[in-house]
């Protein structure tokens, strides 16, 4: 009964949440406004755990959502530096399977002269506005939630994780079809595994979200040298 219940208010809180998301970038599209309009996305993603935490009458700083004060400096440091190890191991095998991926199947050639416009702007934007409030909702809340109801009896690099990870995975890889559906959503559940796990070894959101941010940047960077994205549409 406590895990249909709990399903029930996650799958409650993600759907909601996302055709609230869907229905505020379809509205700027459609009605021009300026881009200042989708910071209401990362809004979203942030408030509703804390509106249902409130619903249900607890604290929501329990789920330890929060990120360290920016004055922390050692407290971010260590979440760029994890970050960047997780990214520098899986870097090389990611590099190698995009270009294969990119060049045959698609006959795609890199120009390394392409890079993306903006780049600070773009690290920026991934951090604060995609990855810390993504990172917030789906492992801070979510994953954090199912573990209440799913024993973590596995380990994974003496990481301990239950079936709270591959749910979340779900939710978060087809939460982006929800928004914008587009076909490949389902491979976006692969790294999301390991952004789970570092929650899991970190209790907290911030480690994860960097490197969400980095996984973001990279892939960004390499459509653009690929073509397929324009260096100003970073």
């Amino acid at each position: 009964m406590a895990r249909k219940r709990v399903f029930l208010e996650l799958g409650l809180l993600w759907l909601v949440t996302l055709l609230l998301i869907r229905g505020v970038v379809a509205l700027q599209e459609a009605a021009g406004l300026p881009d200042w309009v989708l910071a209401a996305v990362p809004f979203l993603f942030i408030y509703m755990p804390v509106l249902l935490c409130r619903w249900r009458g607890v604290d929501s700083y329990g789920y330890r959502l929060a990120v360290p004060a920016f004055r922390n400096v050692r407290a971010w440091a260590d979440a760029l530096g994890l970050g960047l190890k997780w990214m520098l191991i899986i870097l090389v095998p990611w590099l190698a399977a995009y270009h294969l991926w990119q060049t045959q199947v698609f006959g795609l050639e890199p120009d390394w002269t392409r890079w993306p416009e903006e780049l600070g702007t773009l690290v920026l934007y991934q951090v604060f506005f995609v990855a810390i409030p993504e990172e917030f909702f789906y492992r801070g809340y979510m994953q954090t939630r199912l573990n209440e109801v799913f024993d973590r009896r596995f380990l994974l690099f003496g990481i301990p994780w239950g079936q709270a990870l591959l749910i979340t995975s779900l939710f978060f890889a087809f939460g982006h079809s929800v928004v914008v559906l587009r076909w490949w959503h389902f491979a976006i559940f692969f790294p999301s595994l390991l952004f789970g796990l570092l929650r899991e070894r970190t209790g907290g959101v911030l480690a994860g979200a960097f490197f969400h941010a980095l996984c973001n940047i990279v892939v960004v960077s390499l459509d653009t040298v690929y073509g397929i994205l324009s260096p100003s549409s970073g």
